[in-house]
């Protein structure tokens, strides 16, 4: 098995830039090797789009970054075609790219999210009826902010469930705040890569034998069992409107096989799996009205659901 020293390596480098954010970061790190897509959401300036541009630094990757508007169209993100003196010419998008910034993703109309919901269940965009493929590596990593609301287009169920994560960026730390300003009086700048301290980066053929190695995670029939069970329990909590679908067990398993090769291990644990449930059924479930009004989230549930469920020994 390709061991994981090269990403837990990078996942080093990725704190040393980002600090305080260490829960964050390895989301992301999972994300990138199982092959997903991850809604980012936080309040502004808890560095959602520097620890993006650090990982994509890090790779040694094309990095894309669009920042959505109300008034995107669909040909800003995926190009178009230009009339020129020997006809028609493609013009790529900024889509074309290995890394997808999507920096507050749902301030575009709903028109311009479907072009970015082909390019992340795809992987390829289609302009006047000719399809192109993305790089195999293309990731999408949506920000959006969970407080302000005006001038927004909420993603719809559809799109939501094409992101194998929603990343929750809380405030760092005391410490780590104060060190963030330490970073910046030695000359650290957020807008200037040649400050981030780190080292190499990861080309794009160990990232994909990186993916393979995680392909290769075992996970057991009874741990399997688990994913389900899980997934299916959401449906009947009377807690949740709308349970997780059967593609929330797929994001689940990959997700948890992702998380046992970061820590060095050829099999999955039920540890892995409840770990990782949070982060990718937070957006798939929605809560009643009954359980908003008294302040409970969708993490406050699945908390409750997840103790009911007996885990495989």
């Amino acid at each position: 098995m390709t061991t994981p020293e090269a990403a837990l390596r990078l996942l080093g480098d990725l704190e040393q830039v980002v600090l305080g954010q260490r829960a964050v970061l390895r989301q992301l790190m999972i994300t990138l090797l199982a092959r997903g897509h991850a809604l980012v959401e936080g309040v502004p300036g808890t560095a959602k789009t520097l620890a993006v541009r650090a990982l994509a630094r890090g790779l040694g990757l094309d990095f894309g970054r669009v920042q959505f508007t109300p008034d995107l169209m669909p040909t800003d993100l995926v190009g178009v075609n230009i009339l020129g003196d020997s006809g028609f010419t493609y013009r790529p998008g900024p889509v074309f790219a290995d890394l997808l910034l999507a920096d507050e993703i749902n301030r575009a109309p709903p028109k311009t999210q479907a072009a970015l919901l082909e390019a992340m269940e795809e992987r390829q965009v289609t302009v006047d009826g000719k399809t192109r493929a993305l790089p195999a590596s293309f990731t999408v990593f949506a920000t959006q902010n969970p407080v302000e609301y005006e001038g927004t287009y909420p993603l719809p169920e559809a799109q939501v469930d094409r992101f194998l994560m929603k990343i929750v960026v809380d405030y760092p730390p005391e410490e780590a705040e104060q060190a963030i300003l330490d970073r910046h009086e030695s000359g650290f700048r957020a807008d200037d890569e040649l400050t981030y301290p780190m080292g190499d980066p990861m080309t794009r053929e160990e990232l994909l034998e990186r993916r393979a190695a995680v392909d290769r995670v075992h996970m057991d029939e009874r741990v399997r069992r688990y994913v389900t069970d899980i997934v299916r329990a959401t449906r009947s909590d009377a807690a949740f409107v709308l349970g997780a679908s059967p593609r929330a067990g797929v994001a689940l398993f990959q997700a948890a096989r992702a998380e046992a090769y970061l820590c060095g291990r050829d099999f999955v644990t039920p540890d892995d799996v409840k770990s990782l449930s949070f982060p990718v059924l937070r957006h798939r479930v929605v809560l009643t009205a009954e359980a908003e009004v008294e302040g409970r989230s969708s993490d406050d549930e699945l908390t409750s659901l997840l103790e009911t469920l007996e885990a495989p020994r």
